[in-house]
């Protein structure tokens, strides 16, 4: 009896102890339960919406570039592309080979399909084609069932309309490169283009806006049921440009077959109105993606289509640097407005002689008719007394010899040569004949075209130290970013050196005698003034000169002279300046300045008209109102040149 009541006793509390083990995982159990059912329900919830909604980020619509009265220079448009997600299909080769049959696809463009499909993850997509016709968009569609991993995607493709004229100011987009690639998933998404050069790359982050992004429900095959949420995201920022679109295609178009440059530029804001160059290309081609031959032809082109010439060209500024010299010689005191030299047509500097362009010379020549007429012994006989440092020095002040922070890549500095510049990089003494050459813009000096524009810009504002500029305003959703305004200081230029020299240049354009007299704006409101240059690319013989073996426009087009021009106008009330650089374009007074007559006068009739229709709407007119808001660095010749 005592042995049964001690095995019940033992069968109760087992049972007890089972009973509350029980008791303790009904507990866990339950209280795991309202913690998944409960607590953590709407985790588990996302969970699972997110098996059956697919998040994919949506590209923003890069910012519009437009000129300055608010032509689109640089825009969007359609573009259906076809993408192939690798994750949804198991065989990506036989998808790519059935596509194959629908749209053309090279062996090429598969080796490149495939290492963008092993460089990216599997869910990222991969574009297979751009720039779809629709008859192409149809033919994939209807055969999308088996085509597994393919889909139609309709997006936004940059386009430019005026695409050879401003081809170097906004540069191009293209895709993105794998060194390019810096973990932002904006820069994987399919057809995604990034700046690549001028005004794209300038401001490219503010031209790409902020992504988007789109929900839809799939099923459990992939494929889209419906769209749930979509947030476009912020739309890239606007920009402003200070150029004047049309103003634009004519310089472009009076340099056509021409390889060269164009500058127009507000001489006291700075605005570039124009920038030119060249021959120019079409960046939309460079956005639907060149082939191997097209890019080929284009970086084989001895004309250097792909270089803006305006920053980027190099050339010996010729005669138009005749008016540095001069004001180097007038605050030095050399010479005064009274000083002559007589010019026999050569000079001699110990065995050397150096020639004038004009055969018998110019005679007894002062500052004036050395400018207008272009005498080269005069500058000889005034850099000679000037000196190459002080020379120089002047320069500087008038933009020359270092980059001037113009809003594009690819800026150069020009050179300014002297006697330290000499020493430290050719390792020799600066000599006195290479004074002479620099005293008719020739040896060692070169320029940019901007430069050109600048120097006169400066010359006729007053000796104002102004700055070029492409950007006016950043525009985004919310609000307005104005360039930052420099405060141009003044480079202590006296008055009346400057008078004389404008004069001088007035001379030029505007007395029968002066190098681009043929080539006057003749209506009164609009006369410029201006100055001719022809730069030698190569030296002179002797037996040349003497027999007049060839004409410039006989020789090789490598061999021969750059043609230049600088000029402001109106004369009166000075509001532009111009440079014009044709390269082995012959006389600056035959080829380039004809094209800055044009050029000029038409943006003064664009101005006048302008302020008219400013006017008839009843706002107040302001008189001279600014409309709207080769390189060759060899030694050149001992000689003189025609201009």
């Amino acid at each position: 009896m005592q042995r049964d009541n001690e095995r019940h006793k033992n069968f109760s509390r087992r049972a007890a102890m089972l009973a509350g083990g029980k008791a303790v995982l009904i507990s866990a159990l339950v209280g795991r339960m309202y913690f998944l059912q409960v607590v953590e329900s709407k985790r588990y919830k996302t969970l699972a919406d997110e098996n059956r909604v697919n998040f994919r980020l949506l590209a923003p619509l890069r910012g519009r570039i437009v000129d300055r009265f608010g032509v689109p220079i640089a825009d969007n448009q359609q573009n259906y592309r076809v993408l192939l997600i690798p994750e949804q299909t198991d065989d990506i080769e036989k998808t790519l080979l059935r596509l194959g049959g629908l749209i053309p696809i090279s062996k090429s463009e598969k080796r490149y399909i495939m290492r963008e499909v092993r460089r990216k993850r599997s869910f990222v997509p991969v574009t297979l084609r751009e720039n779809l016709s629709w008859e192409d968009v149809a033919r994939i569609e209807v055969n999308s069932p088996d085509l597994p991993g393919i889909m139609i995607d309709v997006g936004q493709s940059r386009f430019y309309p005026h695409a050879i004229e401003t081809a170097h100011i906004l540069g191009y987009v293209a895709a993105v490169s794998e060194g390019e690639v810096t973990g932002d998933p904006l820069l994987e998404l399919p057809g995604f283009r990034i700046g690549k050069s001028g005004i794209e790359k300038v401001y490219d982050r503010v031209l790409r806006g902020a992504s988007g992004s789109l929900q839809v429900e799939v099923n459990a095959y992939g494929r889209v049921i419906r769209e749930l949420e979509r947030n476009e995201g912020q739309p890239g920022t606007r920009l402003h440009l200070t150029i004047d679109t049309q103003l634009q295609k004519l310089a472009s178009e009076k340099l056509r077959g021409e390889s060269g440059s164009v500058v127009v530029m507000d001489i006291y804001s700075g605005d570039v109105l124009a920038m030119v160059s060249t021959p120019g290309f079409d960046p939309n081609a460079f956005n639907k993606g060149l082939s191997t031959s097209e890019w080929n032809a284009l970086v084989s082109n001895d004309r250097s289509p792909l270089i803006n010439k305006s920053i980027g060209g190099h050339y010996a500024p010729g005669s138009t640097f005749k008016m540095v010299v001069a004001l180097a010689a007038l605050e030095k005191g050399v010479i005064s407005s009274e000083s002559e030299v007589y010019c026999s047509g050569e000079t001699k500097l110990g065995n050397a002689t150096f020639h004038c362009w004009k055969r018998g010379g110019h005679g007894t020549t002062d500052l004036k008719k050395g400018i207008s007429q272009s005498c080269d012994v005069y500058f000889y006989e005034i850099a000679k007394r000037t000196g190459i440092e002080r020379i120089a020095e002047m320069a500087r002040r008038l933009g020359f010899g270092a980059r001037l922070g113009l809003d594009l890549p690819g800026e150069k500095p020009g050179l300014i040569p002297s006697d330290e510049w000499k020493r430290l990089v050719i390792g020799s003494p600066w000599q006195q004949g290479e004074t002479l050459l620099a005293g008719i813009g020739q040896g060692y000096v070169l320029t940019t075209p901007l430069q050109l524009a600048v120097m006169t810009a400066r010359l006729v504002n007053g000796g104002v130290a102004v700055t070029p500029h492409l950007t006016r305003d950043i525009i985004s959703m919310d609000s307005i970013v104005r360039r930052n305004k420099v405060e141009n200081r003044d480079i202590g230029l006296i008055p009346s050196h400057l008078a004389l020299v404008r004069d001088a240049m007035n001379s030029v354009v505007n007395v029968p005698s002066g190098t681009a007299f043929n080539s006057r704006i003749k209506k009164p409101e609009f006369r410029m003034g201006g100055k001719t240059g022809t730069a030698q690319v190569r030296r002179i013989s002797k037996q040349e000169r003497e027999n007049r073996v060839l004409k410039n426009n006989e020789l090789p087009w490598k061999e021969r002279d750059h043609a230049l021009f600088v000029g402001f106008a109106p004369v009166d009330s000075p509001r532009y300046a111009i440079s014009v650089v044709v390269e082995h374009g012959g006389g600056g007074s035959k080829v380039a300045a004809p094209i800055a007559r044009d050029v000029l006068e038409m943006v003064q009739r664009r101005n006048v008209a302008w302020a008219r229709n400013k006017q008839s709407s009843g706002e107040p007119a302001i008189s001279n109102v600014i409309i709207s808001d080769s390189n060759d660095k060899s030694r050149r010749g001992e000689f003189g040149h025609g201009d």
